[in-house]
């Protein structure tokens, strides 16, 4: 996965700088996104700005949290709000620790904060943290814009998100079985996006995971494949894509150098105008707080 980063950053001449036509990045440094961990196993990506400082999803220990934060030089109780996608453990088992020790706001639909109350694993939260959000409608927090999009995911309400803050924009999507004309609507225009690439459909067919497990995963409730990933990507590239990260991969149904050529692949073969070297194209470390990317 190491060559993978190596692979985008010298295609490109820079971590963030685009080539061919999509356009260079401004000096001026707006937001950032920083995945702190990425898979079924867990995962937690920063989002924020010089002022603001959000967490989408905690579903790594508090520990790794507090390290993650700090491996980016930010303070656990600098964090302004946790925005949850929704309630499986692998985005939240850190919340209940995170949210008691820092009194950190979280953020969520009435359905996926209806579930977490109910998991008594999480521990006690202060009713008072809990913040109800409702798709296609946008909410501020500092001076950051957060708007939740509906996603397919077998989930009590599940979301994603599009974050901006002045005229730059990211989007973090993941857990969704499909994408429709919804979906690419509220993706458009984005400076940088954060997108599922779960699985590769041959190593999930031919794995070990048993049948209705496998069917789970392919549904509609499901999550995205690497070849869907790159089909979603074709229809929301545009001049000022300035990186695009790939995130939730599956350990057992997927590679990062699968993920990686098999989207560059949809995106050469698509009837979009630009090709796979014309944006720098990451995939998020497993384990490991990835590299922080400003827009």
């Amino acid at each position: 996965m190491h060559n993978i980063w190596k692979r985008s950053e010298a295609a490109t001449g820079s971590r963030f700088i685009g080539a061919g036509k999509i356009l260079r990045k401004e000096k001026t440094k707006n937001m950032r996104l920083c995945s702190i961990a990425s898979g079924s196993s867990g995962n937690c990506v920063y989002v924020g700005t010089d002022a603001t400082h959000l967490l989408i999803d905690v579903g790594i220990s508090g520990k790794r949290t507090e390290a993650g934060l700090r491996e980016l030089g930010i303070r656990p109780q600098d964090i302004d709000g946790i925005f949850l996608t929704h309630e499986h453990a692998d985005h939240i088992s850190g919340l209940g620790v995170m949210a008691r020790k820092y009194g950190v706001p979280v953020y969520g639909t009435r359905g996926t904060i209806g579930a977490v109350r109910s998991m008594h694993s999480l521990g006690t939260i202060d009713e008072e943290l809990f913040h109800y959000v409702k798709a296609d409608e946008k909410l501020t927090v500092k001076d950051v814009t957060v708007y939740p999009i509906r996603t397919s995911h077998d989930a009590a309400e599940p979301v994603a998100y599009r974050i901006s803050h002045d005229k730059k924009k990211v989007g973090i999507i993941t857990d969704l079985g499909c994408y429709n004309d919804y979906t690419v609507e509220c993706l458009r225009d984005l400076d940088l996006l954060y997108l599922e690439a779960n699985h590769d459909i041959n190593m999930l067919q031919v794995g070990p995971y048993p049948y209705y497990l496998k069917q789970r995963i392919l549904g509609r409730k499901g999550h995205l494949s690497n070849e869907a990933a790159g089909k979603l990507l074709s229809r929301l590239l545009h001049d000022k894509m300035q990186a695009v990260v790939l995130g939730h991969l599956s350990q057992e149904n997927n590679l990062p150098e699968l993920a990686y050529e098999t989207v560059r692949l949809e995106v050469a073969m698509s009837d979009t105008a630009y090709q796979a070297d014309d944006f720098p194209l990451y995939v998020a470390k497993r384990n490991e707080v990835s590299q922080m990317l400003d827009v």
